[in-house]
């Protein structure tokens, strides 16, 4: 009965009826006061994100508990280290990484529109209009807008051969962060690991076969692509050759070391004999294992667990390099890359499951000692690994972010290769169209679809805003050339470039993506507009 919230009783006639039990330690608000309080929330949330839009947003820096710093200009990053106790604030922050999961751009876009259509909506239900009549109208503006996304979308040639038209959208990807420095290289990066990576046919992207490695120390520009896998780790033995040609490898997950007794069992070593003998064994016994992985032609052990120093010593003798504690992902990634098989014991090691790399080399940096291993030409190509470099550890999880969302959107305009034109214009020529149908309706709806019209204005203002433009005017100005020139592609001109025809500043944004932003932040909102009554408890106050 304790999970019951409250007591059962009879009345004096007998009818049943429930005490509820600490309801003077609860807080509750209903009707429009629960909504308002929502919208409030929602909004706060909107407003924080709503300056690091676009190519001149600024970054945040949040301080965890622990005292760990991050900057940053990513929404869902932004939305995730923010830590928020409101409900419907944890909802923002879901929505946010929903966006990231599902296209991996345009994360602060979503949050803030549906920030606006919120505000809207408080506006709506002051006037006396039912929230579900709202919510429904905000749907059937949705679909609108998701149709003229359709109608004014283009083509998008995506060719492994002419790589300029993907590295343009990457660098406006990258527009708004903090890698802006070496801008093309880095766009360059994340367009040839996606196509490096992609099956155009299947219109498909293995997002496992790309690995981001970072290191501390040198600069951003020396960031660079390699064909295959970054190993974090060196050779065992600082004798071993340093590069290696044409290497077979033997991926291993079994121990690399003579036999260990187990711990139940006892081994009595009383006399000098004994000692001896137990060594003679275990140097037999790891002698037949080197000579198990040379006779199948191995010329590199990789080790998923550690040896001795005796038994690397041994392996120096018997010139077999090895790597060892080589991490689970690693080996998965280094197997699919030379097309090896992972070998969980000795006996199984045949020729058939080695894998083949043409360079194996030891890269190492600056003066300390850190060295990294490097796997190339490999057999199966389509392994490959982005290496960022910079000053400190706080730009490179930037950039790591960074460059995480131009795969992201070169990745999405490999699925679905149709663009929508960014800077706000995509949004402006839906918010017409949207006004556009409003005044065909009769119904109440007709004031949703207004809300939703002026709700989508608040990308093209927030841009704006952020790039130190006259928001209001800019905005008129570009919805009365839209409507009178019939161009989509006119945006807001963020770089004050006086040409606002986006298309020529390469501008564009993923149609996917674009729909994807409208139709989450819509279902976010009719899901926070239908809830009207909230209960919690008081001690962690709302």
């Amino acid at each position: 009965m304790s999970a019951f919230p409250g007591t059962f009783a009879f009345d004096e006639y007998g009818r049943p009826f429930i005490i509820l039990r600490d309801q003077e330690r609860q807080k509750r608000i209903t009707g429009t006061d629960a909504i308002k309080t929502h919208i409030m929330a929602a909004r706060q949330i909107a407003s924080t994100l709503k300056t690091s839009l676009g190519p001149k947003g600024l970054d945040k820096i949040m301080v965890s508990p622990d005292g760990d710093v991050t900057v940053t200009n990513d929404g869902a990053t932004i939305m995730k280290l923010m830590e928020v106790d409101h409900e419907i604030a944890k909802l923002m922050v879901q929505l946010s990484q929903s966006q990231d999961d599902e296209i991996g751009d345009g994360t602060t876009g979503v949050v803030v529109l549906a920030g606006a259509l919120l505000e809207q909506a408080e506006g709506l239900i002051d006037r006396g209009i039912h929230p579900i009549r709202i919510a429904d109208g905000f749907e059937l503006a949705a679909q609108c807008a998701i149709k003229q996304l359709d109608a004014i979308a283009q083509p998008f040639p995506v060719d492994p051969k002419n790589k300029e038209p993907l590295i343009q959208i990457a660098m406006t990807t990258l527009g708004s962060k903090i890698v802006n420095k070496c801008h093309r290289q880095m766009a360059e990066m994340a367009v040839d690991a996606v196509l490096n990576v992609a099956d155009i046919e299947k219109k498909d992207v293995n997002f496992e076969l790309i690995k981001i490695e970072t290191k501390v120390g040198g600069r951003m520009e020396d960031s660079m692509l390699v064909k295959g896998v970054i190993v974090d780790k060196t050779l065992s033995h600082s004798q071993m050759p340093k590069e290696l040609r044409n290497v077979k490898l033997a991926i291993l997950t079994c121990p690399f070391e003579p036999p260990k007794p187990k711990t139940k069992h006892k081994l009595d070593v009383t006399s000098a004999d004994d000692y001896r003998a137990l060594r003679e064994y275990e140097q037999e016994k790891f002698t037949q294992m080197v000579k198990q992985v040379k006779d199948a032609g191995a010329t590199l052990a990789i080790c998923q667990w550690g040896f001795d120093d005796e038994a690397n010593h041994l392996l120096l003798q018997q010139e077999l390099p090895a790597v060892r504690w080589v991490g689970g992902p690693e080996i998965e990634l280094i197997a699919i890359a030379t097309g090896g098989r992972i070998v969980p014991r000795f006996e199984e090691l045949t020729p058939e499951k080695l894998g083949v790399a043409g360079l194996v080399r030891e890269m190492a940096f600056g003066t300390s000692k850190d060295k990294m291993l490097v796997i190339e030409e490999c057999k199966n190509s389509k392994a490959v690994t982005i290496f960022l470099r910079g000053g400190n550890a706080m730009i490179i999880a930037e950039a790591k972010r960074s460059i995480h969302d131009a795969i992201c959107v070169v990745r999405s305009l490999v699925k679905d290769s149709r663009i929508v034109y960014g800077g706000g214009a995509a949004e402006i020529s839906c918010s017409l169209a949207v006004a556009k149908e409003a005044d065909q309706l009769s119904t109440l709806e007709q004031y949703a679809f207004r809300s939703f019209s002026v709700a989508l204005e608040s990308i093209p203002l927030a841009l704006a805003e952020n790039s130190g433009l006259h928001p209001i005017e800019t905005l008129s100005e570009l919805k009365a050339r839209q409507v009178a020139e019939k161009k989509s592609s006119l945006g807001v001109d963020c770089m004050l470039s006086g040409d606002s025809d986006m298309k020529s500043h390469n501008v564009v944004e993923s149609l996917h993506s674009k729909k994807q932003q409208i139709l989450l932040s819509t279902q976010l909102v009719k899901m926070i507009l239908k809830i009207d009554d909230v209960r919690s408890k008081n001690e962690g106050g709302m």
